[in-house]
């Protein structure tokens, strides 16, 4: 086995290495950034909601409460005025979703589905030590990733239209019935506010960042592996073969051969001043033998 063979078989279990674990160390912290950015994203959708509840409790319910005694507004319903303007929003971005999924709503459009009722289920068990979930879910666009918050009757003021129908405006009995969205409880986590925000984007960037890092590192090895061998070949490789079919010539008693010329200081020079002295000191061993 030759000297240019071992050193490329060490040069590519090397690079074999580093490969192997840059990739695994890219690939995992480009999917974590890009679960990162779609959580920051969903984040940014929760704090909208939360502001667009906020707005209506406090800026617009109060100028409609004279109409209310008449007629039922689902507009100055912080729940419906959150879920219509992402409804909305979802007409340009209809991969992005928001839903105030509760066990047993008002409106049956926020009925929460069998993976939001489990969502649900895990506040309710767990209380106030589980303030946050999210996860994962595929769909038929591809990953999803949620992010829930519980629905927690903290205002006392919603049991009004949600303890017994009794109580409830007329008016929302008229429009929704009185089978649904009652029976709840002060301190009660009723549902969960979920988004759902695509991954397969983010997902697709990360991979084409993958793929581009990992060309680059290729491209770079095969820079390198022609670099180091030209090098090899030019520094050592030569020398040594010329020096070796030199000193082939000189055991065989041919001192014709010229002496080994090098540059430099490094170890090829000095093998080879090394070579040239002994080859002199040889011929002129001989030469004294003859005599």
């Amino acid at each position: 086995m030759g000297l240019r063979l071992k050193f490329n078989i060490v040069l590519f279990l090397v690079f074999a290495a580093g490969m192997g674990v840059s990739a695994y160390v890219s690939h995992r912290l480009l999917q974590d950034n890009a679960k990162e950015e779609v959580l920051r994203n969903a984040g940014l959708m929760m704090e909208a909601a939360l502001s667009i509840r906020g707005y209506t409790v406090t800026q617009v319910k109060p100028h409609l409460e004279a109409q209310l005694a008449e007629t039922f507004l689902p507009q100055t319903v912080p729940a419906y005025a959150a879920t219509e303007t992402f409804n909305t929003l979802r007409k340009k971005y209809p991969d992005y979703s928001y839903k105030e999924a509760t066990l047993n709503p008002t409106n049956p459009r926020d009925k929460a589905v069998e993976w939001e009722a489990d969502v649900v289920n895990a506040f309710r068990n767990a209380g106030a030590s589980l303030p946050e979930v999210t996860g994962m879910r595929d769909t038929p666009v591809g990953p999803m990733l949620y992010l829930a918050r519980p629905l927690q009757i903290k205002d006392p003021a919603c049991l009004v239209c949600h303890s017994v129908p009794a109580n409830a405006p007329a008016s929302m009995i008229k429009l929704y019935g009185e089978n649904n969205g009652f029976g709840w409880k002060h301190q009660e986590i009723i549902g969960a506010q979920v988004v759902s925000v695509p991954m397969s984007l983010p997902i697709k960037n990360a991979n084409k960042a993958f793929v581009t890092f990992i060309g680059s590192l290729a491209a770079i090895f095969v820079v390198t592996f022609i670099v180091l061998n030209v090098m090899l070949s030019v520094m050592i490789i030569r020398p040594i073969s010329r020096m070796s079919a030199a000193a082939d010539q000189v055991s065989t008693g041919d001192f014709d051969v010229p002496e080994f010329k090098t540059k430099g200081r490094d170890e090829i020079h000095a093998l080879g001043t090394s070579f040239n002295r002994m080859r002199r000191s040889l011929q002129k061993a001989l030469k004294l033998i003859e005599r």
